[in-house]
């Protein structure tokens, strides 16, 4: 079967548009991970080279390898959220005539639920990286691309957020509260000051413009 990535932008977004679970909220949230680590790496790429930029080429060399691996990981995270979800759904579907069937069928929706959470908390902390990598892309790359950079931090900071609400959706399902709140713990924490960190990289990408 096709991976999402390997079609056409007007396939997702027909299927994204349907009736259809999958793809969802989840794999839109990386999408726009991937998205800014994408336009982080565009940044570095057009700095690098650059007699104006030559004292932070090395740093921006840095910087694009790090936003190409998360670019991969993001990307890789667009599939993992319709598999997961596609399990969960599979689980929903489970024969609940008897007790036992009752239990299981409990138990495999909890199991699955707990990886429905960690999968979009690991799109956070992604998320979470490229806005941090692409506060430095605002700091130091070329200004002919700055409004780029600006775009960057941006999409991070609505994936991160989108993210961060399939991790509260699936969570406030857990029977098993004390994995929930440690994930909501986590979620807290990579959250913290990303608003506020975001509007300050806006508000200097405008003083670059």
């Amino acid at each position: 079967m096709t991976e999402i990535k390997d079609n056409s932008l007007q396939d997702y977004l027909d299927t994204l548009a349907s009736k259809s679970a999958t793809p969802g909220g989840g794999s839109a949230a990386a999408l726009m991970g991937a998205q800014a680590a994408a336009l982080t790496s565009m940044v570095c790429n057009l700095t690098i080279g650059k007699p104006k930029y030559v004292e932070v080429e090395t740093e921006m060399q840095a910087l694009l390898e790090k936003s190409e691996a998360l670019r991969e990981a993001l990307t890789g995270m667009i599939k993992a959220d319709v598999d997961v979800f596609n399990r969960l759904m599979a689980t929903y579907g489970l024969p609940k005539e008897t007790d036992d069937e009752k239990v299981a069928r409990s138990a495999a929706i909890q199991t699955v639920l707990k990886d429905a959470t960690d999968v979009p908390l690991a799109c956070a902390k992604a998320c979470a990286e490229v806005i941090a990598l692409s506060q430095i892309a605002a700091e130091k790359g070329s200004a002919a691309v700055i409004s780029d950079a600006g775009v960057a931090v941006m999409s991070g900071y609505a994936a991160l957020k989108s993210a961060a609400l399939n991790v509260y959706i699936n969570a406030a399902s857990l029977n098993d509260r004390e994995f929930a709140d440690e994930k909501i713990a986590e979620l807290t924490a990579i959250l913290d000051g990303a608003e506020v960190a975001c509007q300050e990289i806006y508000e200097l990408v405008k003083s670059r413009l």
